[in-house]
Parts: C-alpha cells; sequence; structure tokens
C-alpha cells in the first residue's frame, strides 16, 4: 500500500525548474528557428540570375560580354542580341544564361526588381555623405545617402569591409548615378557573402572605361558607355531601358569575392524588415544565423542546468 502511494505522489510530481528552463528554450529555439527561415536575399531569387534587366528595352552595341540572364519586360526588344519576342533565346554574348523577351521569368523579376528598391528604400538615409563625388573615399560597411552632382565617382572608391564576409554596402542616390570616364570602385577585405547595392532615384551612366562593381537599382534607366564594365554585379533598371556598349558584366564574381552572387550578399529581409547579416570572418566557416542561435539557447540551457546543480 506504501509502495502505491509512493508511486501515485510520483506521479503527480511537478516538473523541476531545470527540466522547464531546458523545455523553455528548446520552445523558444524552435520559434526561432521557424522565424528565422522566412528571411530572405533582397534580390528574389528570379531577380538574382539576371545580370542585365531593362523594362522597355535593352539595347547593345555589340560586341558585349555578360554572364548570367540578360531579359526585358513589359518590353519586347532587345536590338543588338540574338532573340525571339516572348522566348528565351541563346545568344553568343551571353553564357551561363539566356536573352529573355518579355518571358514570364523576366516579368517576375521585374516584380521582385521593385521590391527590392522599396526595401532599400526602408533603410532610410544612412550617413549623408558630404560631397556628391566619392573620389578617394575608403567606406566601411552602412548605408550612405549620395547627393546629385556632374559626377560620383571621378576617380577610385575603396570599400573595405573589414575582415567581414558578409559586409554590406547601399548607396541612396538622391537622383542619378554617374561615373567620369576611367574610374573605379574597388571591393577590399571580405569575401562571397557580401553585397553592394546603388539605389539609384533616377538614372545610372556609368562612363566609359569604368571598372563598376556592384548592383545597380535604378528606377528608370542605365546606360554603359563604352567599354565601361561591372564584373561583379548587375545592371537593373525598374521602368526605362539599359543600353550597352561592347561591355562586359558578370554575376559570377572572381579573386577573394570567388562564390559571391554578383555581391547580392549581406542583407535579407524578413516581412518588410531589412536587416544586416551577422560577422563572418573572411575565410572562416560560421554557422548560419538560426544555427547560431539554437547553439546559443542550448548553451544557456546548459549553463541554468548547471547553477541549478551547484
Amino acid at each position: 500500500m506504501k509502495i502505491a502511494s509512493r508511486c501515485a505522489a510520483s506521479a503527480r510530481k511537478p516538473s523541476s525548474p531545470k527540466s522547464l528552463s531546458v523545455l523553455l528554450l528548446a520552445v523558444i529555439g524552435a520559434l526561432y528557428a521557424a522565424a528565422s527561415a522566412s528571411a530572405t536575399p533582397l534580390l528574389g531569387p528570379d531577380l538574382a540570375s539576371f545580370t542585365v534587366l531593362g523594362a522597355e528595352t535593352v539595347t547593345n552595341v555589340p560586341t558585349s560580354t555578360i554572364v548570367g540572364n540578360v531579359g526585358v519586360s513589359p518590353g519586347d526588344a532587345l536590338p543588338g542580341f540574338n532573340w525571339v519576342s516572348g522566348t528565351a533565346t541563346a545568344d553568343g554574348q551571353v553564357t551561363g544564361g539566356l536573352v529573355h523577351s518579355n518571358t514570364a521569368l523576366a516579368a517576375s523579376a521585374q516584380a521582385q526588381l521593385t521590391t527590392a528598391r522599396l526595401n532599400l528604400d526602408s533603410l532610410g538615409t544612412g550617413t549623408t555623405l558630404t560631397l556628391a563625388d566619392l573620389v578617394g573615399l575608403t567606406l566601411f560597411p552602412g548605408v550612405y545617402t549620395v547627393h546629385a552632382g556632374t559626377t560620383n565617382l571621378s576617380g577610385a572608391l575603396t570599400l573595405d569591409g573589414q575582415s567581414n564576409a558578409n559586409a554590406a554596402w547601399v548607396f541612396q542616390m538622391d537622383a542619378d548615378l554617374i561615373t567620369s570616364s576611367g574610374s573605379s570602385v574597388n571591393v577590399i577585405n571580405t569575401g562571397a557573402g557580401a553585397g553592394v547595392y546603388w539605389n539609384v532615384r533616377s538614372s545610372a551612366t556609368i562612363g566609359t572605361t569604368t571598372a563598376f562593381m556592384g548592383n545597380i537599382l535604378a528606377l528608370t534607366s542605365i546606360w554603359m558607355d563604352t567599354k565601361a564594365t561591372d564584373l561583379c554585379g548587375r545592371a537593373l533598371a525598374d521602368t526605362g531601358e539599359v543600353t550597352l556598349i561592347q561591355n562586359s558584366l558578370s554575376g559570377v564574381c572572381s579573386g577573394e569575392l570567388a562564390g559571391s552572387n554578383g555581391l547580392s550578399g549581406g542583407l535579407e529581409v524578413t516581412g518588410t524588415e531589412v536587416t544586416f547579416l551577422p560577422y563572418a570572418p573572411v575565410g572562416g566557416t560560421v554557422p548560419e544565423p538560426t544555427t547560431l542561435a539554437l547553439l546559443g539557447l542550448g548553451l544557456a540551457g546548459l549553463g541554468i542546468a548547471r547553477r541549478r546543480r551547484g
């Protein structure tokens, strides 16, 4: 009879504080993992597949070389390329992708471009730079507002990631983006997770032989002058045209940025909130944010359990 009473009492015994703490941490971890799983890159997957995208036309003065998709929508004209209206067509100037004339993929990419621009707008002004010309500056990751000027780059600009493989730069252009001939953008001390975004509230003109880098998201149009390059980024025009003149563009980067998807990292979107990715050392292996959170919660649980044992 006593044994039965003890068993019944044991069955009614409430869970220990330690068990409740560990259970609570596990629940929080699961909820955090579910929330983090909804985060997406700033550039949607369809948009990220395009290296050049226009709305009205994409005009090319051959021969340009482009790595990644080239497309136009809702327009369907791509002078200078081999194309058939309403189709995705192979073209000798394009590798790693096709020429899209108002295809479903190009239309989806255009919708994602509008969303990406609005998401960049939501980051606000950040640091407002005094001069419109970025020549000679070394800028660390962050958000920068750049005023309109006769040129926004008359020489070299250096973007220093400070050994963060997830470094991200956002340039909020008041109006146009204009570079002078022979200017350059250099991205250093970062890695494959980095991102560079030029949020252009009007149109962009990339001057002759400029060695540009990053993703140009222009409200209206983009003109790439003769032999200008963007070998780690994209030219994406939301409502206007893209004009190419013997240019080289690539969404596949090389050197210390090898593996980068056209500098489209560094930011993620959850719902309508845009956040910078956590620090990741260049050359190191860092778990995904969700994994880090779960690891931290697990360590916290161990700490609570040890304190209660003590």
